[in-house]
């Protein structure tokens, strides 16, 4: 399909959603999400989307529905749909409250569509907050940290908010993953983080590439010796920062370009 208004829609366990049953998930904080980018009616990093759902609603429910399931409710909603576009499918439960002492409760799956995103352009300044998600490791919903400290970065004339933990580690930003580069390696965080599915893209096909990595413990004060940084989601796989709180960074555009032809190595799914 093609026409513009086919691109916004919502399917609730496969089947159109109802005003009512969209009003007590508006108003719901337990639930899970994956994000991600069709393109030619494609997904790359299907199984990646698959597993963080998957070890989510374990973490969360106790049970997760089959992956043939959640894979039928994407290519619904994608075969109803221009063959570009951004789909998000959250998992929650209906029932609100557990009852005591069971969460014996079958997921619901609601399925987004909406126009397809490249991210902003950048570069980006990010300043730094001292803040730890809590279930940092789950994409979950209602952190209303993450738009709180956007909104601080962009008063303070910043354009997005990079998080530092408890010990001065940088980890990650409002909705991005960090990532960064010195000269010869690309460097990761480490620290309690989201593992974003761009992210183990990027990492899968730069280790098929040859490309060294490591994960090191990022202080601001090892900014000064590094050669680039950026920022990746289901958006992009970089886009350059060229500061980080009082410290000025380099455009490595290289190194930009490196993650996304990294990006670009990754296969699409066609489901």
């Amino acid at each position: 399909m093609s026409n513009e208004a086919s691109i916004y829609q919502a399917q609730l366990d496969g089947r159109p959603v109802t005003q009512a049953e969209l009003v007590p998930l508006a108003f719901s904080g337990f639930a899970h999400f994956t994000a991600m980018q069709v393109r030619s009616g494609k997904v790359k990093g299907l199984d990646l989307h698959l597993e963080r759902l998957r070890n989510a609603s374990t973490e969360f429910f106790g049970k997760a529905l089959p992956d043939e399931q959640l894979q039928s409710r994407i290519k619904a909603a994608i075969d109803e749909s221009p063959e570009d576009l951004s789909l998000t499918v959250t998992v929650f439960s209906r029932h609100g409250e557990f009852s005591a002492g069971s969460m014996d409760v079958e997921p619901s799956v609601l399925v987004r569509t909406s126009a397809p995103s490249n991210g902003p352009e950048g570069p980006l300044r990010l300043s730094i907050v001292e803040h730890e998600r809590p279930l940092a490791t789950i994409k979950h919903v209602g952190e209303a940290g993450k738009t709180y400290y956007l909104h601080q970065a962009i008063r303070q004339g910043f354009d997005d908010a990079a998080f530092a933990d408890r010990h001065g580690r940088l980890s990650e930003a409002t909705i991005w993953n960090l990532v960064f580069w010195d000269g010869e390696t690309v460097i990761w965080p480490k620290a309690d983080m989201l593992r974003g599915t761009m992210m183990s893209i990027v990492q899968r096909q730069l280790e098929r590439l040859g490309i060294p990595q490591r994960h090191e413990d990022i202080s601001v004060g090892r900014l000064a010796d590094l050669s680039g940084a950026a920022v990746m989601n289901s958006w992009t796989p970089g886009i350059a920062v060229t500061a980080i709180g009082p410290h000025d960074i380099a455009q490595a555009t290289p190194f930009i370009r490196l993650l996304h032809e990294a990006y670009e190595a990754e296969p699409g799914s066609l489901l």
